[in-house]
């Protein structure tokens, strides 16, 4: 119930749509248990006799019964189409919030969730609902007034026989309750394998060149298809405690059934019931009926439909981690000076992976973090842009605590440059100017030359139209870091990020960005992450990290010179430059 009362909080902007489905629904209801009455009135002056009074009354209630279906043809109508109107509806606004949700939440929020899962909740999960609005709820409703409103009829026609016909309601209600526990771990289980199954299925799909580079076509084919029985066999588990329970209310329904003809048969005999009053009550003993057999279908997709709502909500319900604070401001006149005080972080297990890091960058100048791999460096970027927060210490930009500015305004004055660079399936100028949606191509071209690659778009076939594929498939790796420093450049922001920009290049790619981030240098804040050294020679200020700590700090010259770690990491670098230069 909880669950319910929720998710129509989330239907109640659709209330017009519902309330004349409803009421739509309620008249069809009254409709199909007034036609009984009339056809036993109809069997009651046949059965009496047919005079020429009796023809007329007859032709009468014909033009009834006729206008009466009419209607229920133009009810049932507004009930179906108003009731899966408000529901698709409802169903387009709950994908749209949760993926808005899941694109505000924080990063490690993503850290041991799979992509075709959260897929699955958002296309799969959420068209359940339609299930749930359109056809369960309403459903719902006519059933209980049909129920409540035969009931009502057959206690007014014979009381005995009604309370004889109410005699196996309760053990189908017992029963209910008894399938709707069973059932729904089953289809919670089947709905969680459905997303492992996508989430599989997106893995696979993106690294398929790797699948087929080391032929694990076979193993992999086999692993989905695991996931895919998974989901199968926990889907059957379902269905088969629906097989037993859809059988098991039919066979009590029939119980009632055989009690009350047997039963009215011995008050025609005993008491004189009348023929209509049979007649009457046996077809209002079908409409009886028909709710509680059609309790099985309903408890079955209900039961469903929740699976896929607690998915859902799930997400919706999810904090935000890192949000704004109360009485944040927004960041303006940015020019990129950045400190850090004090700063440690761990993540949510615990493991330490920053120690009392604190330095200054000055505005337009370009640092550079160094070290071995997984020590913290792409960390600290991520602190800049708020996507984690510090456990300890402080982060400014130009003197301002960024837990106290807003961070739409902070993320729009920084511009990233990730190694796994990502590109849209678009055009290169798509791409280039997904930075700023309103720049003109010749904004897009300028950006593009100061970032190297404005020649190799005009020797591609369709120059900035090309279509770089997914991903950037169709580009070499050299270019998609273009591309994405051009896209950097297109945006303006006062700071710019490089996570390791040149690590999967050849030596003249890594040239060409090198000149890229030279054409930018002075301009902005460049914050470089780097395992090449040649890269971030230059720069104004290079900080080594070791284990979470900054061991050292000074230029390419002073470092060297002091003869520690960054000295010996650019000796081994620079032999193996010269020992492959020989090869």
């Amino acid at each position: 119930m909880k669950m319910l009362l929720k998710l129509s909080r989330e239907a109640i902007r659709y209330r017009t749509l519902y309330i004349i489905a409803i009421l739509s629904t309620l008249l069809l209801t009254g409709i199909n248990l007034a036609a009984p009455r009339v056809l036993s009135s109809m069997t009651g002056i046949v059965s009496s006799g047919v005079d020429d009074e009796g023809m007329k009354r007859i032709w009468g209630l014909t033009a009834i019964l006729i206008g009466l279906y009419l209607l229920r043809i133009l009810f049932r109508f507004l009930n179906n189409y108003l009731a899966h109107k408000a529901a698709w509806y409802l169903v387009g606004d709950l994908r749209t919030r949760t993926y808005d949700k899941l694109e505000r939440m924080h990063i490690g929020y993503f850290h041991d969730k799979q992509t075709g899962d959260l897929m699955s909740r958002i296309v799969n999960d959420t068209r359940d609902f339609e299930l749930l609005y359109a056809h369960m709820i309403p459903e719902t409703i006519t059933n209980i007034m049909t129920f409540v409103g035969a009931l009502i009829i057959l206690l007014t026609i014979n009381v005995k026989l009604a309370l004889i016909t109410c005699a196996p309601i309760p053990l189908i209600f017992l029963s209910g309750i008894i399938f709707s526990k069973k059932v729904r771990p089953f289809f919670r289980a089947s709905q969680k394998k459905m997303g492992e199954l996508n989430g599989k299925l997106q893995d696979n799909l993106s690294g398929i060149q790797e699948i087929q580079s080391f032929g694990r076509e076979e193993y992999e084919t086999e692993q989905v298809n695991i996931k895919n029985f998974e989901h199968i066999s926990s889907m059957l588990k379902a269905l088969k405690i629906s097989a037993i329970f859809h059988p098991c209310v039919e066979f009590i329904s029939s119980i009632g059934t055989i009690l009350v003809v047997s039963f009215g048969g011995y008050l025609a005999w005993k008491e004189g019931m009348q023929v209509e009053a049979i007649v009457a009550f046996l077809l209002y003993l079908g409409l009886f009926y028909a709710p509680v057999t059609g309790l099985a279908n309903l408890l079955e997709n209900m039961q469903q439909s929740l699976a896929g709502a607690e998915r859902v909500m799930s997400i919706l319900d999810a904090p935000c981690e890192i949000v704004d604070r109360e009485n944040a401001t927004p960041l303006e006149n940015v020019k990129g000076e950045i400190e850090f005080e004090h700063v440690s972080f761990s993540y949510e297990t615990g493991d330490e992976v920053l120690k009392d890091i604190s330095f200054r960058c000055e505005a337009g100048k370009m640092l550079a973090l160094v070290g071995p791999t997984g020590v913290g460096k792409t960390t600290i970027t991520k602190l800049i842009s708020r996507f984690y927060q510090p456990t300890e210490g402080k982060i400014k930009i130009d003197g301002n605590d960024l837990m106290d500015v807003t961070i739409e305004s902070l993320r729009k004055n920084i511009s990233p440059v990730l190694q796994d660079t990502f590109l849209f399936n678009g055009t290169i100028a798509e791409n280039i100017g997904y930075a700023d949606p309103d720049a003109d191509i010749d904004a897009i071209m300028e950006a593009a030359k100061a970032a190297n690659i404005h020649d190799d778009i005009m020797h591609m076939p369709d120059g900035y139209n090309t279509l770089v594929g997914e991903r950037g498939l169709r580009l070499s790796g050299g270019q998609k870091q273009r591309v994405a420093i051009s896209r950097a450049i297109l945006r303006k922001s006062p700071i710019i990020i490089l996570d390791e920009a040149t690590a999967s290049v050849d030596v003249e790619t890594e040239h060409q960005i090198q000149k890229a981030i030279a054409n930018i240098t002075g301009s902005r804040t460049i914050i470089a992450v780097a395992h090449r050294l040649s890269t971030i020679r230059n720069a104004d200020k290079i900080l080594v990290i070791e284990n979470g700590v900054l061991v050292e700090e000074g230029n390419h010259e002073e470092l060297v010179a002091l003869g520690g770690r960054y000295a010996r990491m650019n000796r081994i670098q620079s032999t193996t430059f010269e020992d492959a230069k020989g090869f």
